[in-house]
């Protein structure tokens, strides 16, 4: 079995697509399509024909083309889907824990709710890779819009218990905000200025900081390193809990 192929567009004015074809079924997928458009645009230059959509939340730069690529394509659509806020064309409804086949190859749907109550997450075990959607950025993780902090460390908990050589693919172009802010909670993180420097580089480039790795967001992400001495010295929290200290980390990024 050969690995997938994989393509990041952009659209909007930070949002990234991700398309993921097999060579050998010619099965295609994209992850959330807030622009119909773009996505129809991105297959065409490809030359591939659309199969699945992967919806990780509700929230509209993610969803507003879903019905009109469905429509287009004929793609059947994988996603979450809470009573209170539906997502309009969705076939397959996805909870905890799910695993569904495309190309071949088991993905498993991890709910992470934090940024929203019904966010789901795609992993690829067998092409290492997983699709965060809003809820782990390259350097920063996502706003809290409806659940809250302790519910948020929880779900990234779950993604920081994946093989460390996982490729990580997140919805926004948000990096270079989250690694000036990540240097002000970890300035001692020699890793996390490397990293600062390489993202600068390929931001005045105008290239992508995504996709990143687990093995990178575990050494310069200061929302998975709750646990870090050097970060609750700064903070002055060394006797608070983990998701205490996450919760402070997030309400400063509120505010930065």
């Amino acid at each position: 079995m050969s690995s997938l192929t994989r393509v990041l567009y952009p659209y909007g004015n930070d949002n990234y697509g991700v398309l993921l074809h097999c060579p050998e079924t010619l099965q295609t997928a994209c992850v959330d399509c807030g622009d119909a458009e773009s996505t129809l645009a991105s297959l065409q230059e490809k030359g591939w024909s659309l199969s699945d959509i992967w919806v990780t939340h509700h929230h509209a730069d993610h969803t507003a083309g879903v019905e009109s690529l469905k429509q287009a394509t004929g793609a059947k659509v994988h996603g979450p889907n809470r009573s209170e806020t539906p997502i309009k064309s969705v076939d397959h409804v996805l909870t905890d824990g799910d695993t569904f086949d495309f190309a071949g190859r088991g993905v498993q749907v991890i709910h992470t709710p934090g940024h929203t109550l019904d966010m789901v997450n795609f992993y690829l075990p067998a092409d290492s890779v997983v699709f965060t959607g809003d809820t782990l950025f390259t350097l920063g993780c996502g706003r809290l819009f409806e659940g809250d902090a302790p519910m948020m460390w929880k779900s990234l908990l779950k993604l920081s218990a994946l093989p460390k050589d996982t490729v990580i693919y997140s919805s926004h172009e948000y990096t270079e905000s989250n690694a000036a802010f990540a240097l002000t909670v970890d300035p001692g993180n020699s890793a996390l200025r490397d990293q600062a420097d390489g993202v600068k580089r390929l931001r005045d480039a105008n290239k992508p900081t995504v996709p990143t790795t687990l093995a990178m967001e575990l050494q310069t992400n200061p929302f998975l390193r709750a646990d870090d001495p050097g970060i609750r010295s700064n903070l002055a929290m060394e006797h608070a809990s983990d998701a205490e200290v996450f919760a402070e980390i997030r309400r400063r990024k509120d505010s930065f």
